[in-house]
């Protein structure tokens, strides 16, 4: 049976780690809609120019504009035995969408919980490579070279003002509340300390996805 998860957390919890460890570990990709876009950024597309200019203001695209490039992502034959998204949905209508795109299938929500002094304090440390957009591992945040593709590391345009970072949180935190009592009630939501060290998260997660009810038997909310 697919394993389809989703990665819910605000700004730094910690969510793209966990998404690469889960994803080696279970055999399936990390869909990152955060790398998408910065990617696209970098092609200098029109979705790509008008996504980092709301990202360099904290804010976040529309939902119409998410679910498409979503939707795209998940046709590719990759994701067919399943996938991990961080970053997607963010709002109730994309995951009203989500639940539609598939069909009946499975999903697992995956929310990591950590306090906004914790999230403002790693955002001031977070590095992102130029080249490829990878964010820098947690032990690897000293170097300047990209351990993915040797580009320069750099501080994102959105962690490096503080009030952008905190205006990053209060959106996330408008957004994220509808979001969660929309899953919280399915079988298949699980809250995660996100606050610990990524090992002990990691451990904390596997846990409980390996001691979760069968997947099948989840609750679609409508």
């Amino acid at each position: 049976m697919a394993l389809n998860v989703v990665m819910l957390g605000p700004p730094a919890s910690g969510k793209g780690t966990q998404a690469v460890r889960l994803a080696k570990a279970r055999g399936i990709p990390k869909i990152s809609t955060g790398d998408i876009l910065r990617e696209a950024a970098q092609t200098g597309s029109e979705l790509g120019l008008r996504a980092k200019a709301l990202m360099d203001r904290g804010e976040l695209l529309g939902d119409r504009e998410m679910i498409g490039i979503v939707k795209e992502r998940l046709a590719k034959p990759d994701a067919s035995n399943g996938f991990i998204l961080d970053g997607f949905p963010r709002t109730v209508p994309q995951a009203e969408a989500l639940d539609r795109l598939l069909g009946g299938q499975p999903l697992v929500i995956v929310d990591l919980a950590v306090p906004d002094s914790e999230l403002i304090r790693r955002m001031e440390g977070r590095r992102v490579c130029s080249k490829c957009a990878a964010n820098a591992e947690p032990d690897a945040r000293a170097s300047d070279v990209c351990a993915r593709c040797e580009g320069r590391m750099i501080t994102r345009a959105d962690d490096g003002d503080e009030n952008v970072r905190r205006h990053r949180l209060e959106v996330y935190g408008r957004e994220s509340w509808p979001l969660l009592d929309y899953y919280r009630s399915r079988a298949t939501f699980r809250s995660v300390n996100g606050a610990q060290v990524p090992d002990r998260v990691a451990a904390e997660l596997a846990s409980k996805l390996d001691a979760m009810v069968p997947v099948g038997t989840e609750r679609t909310k409508r």
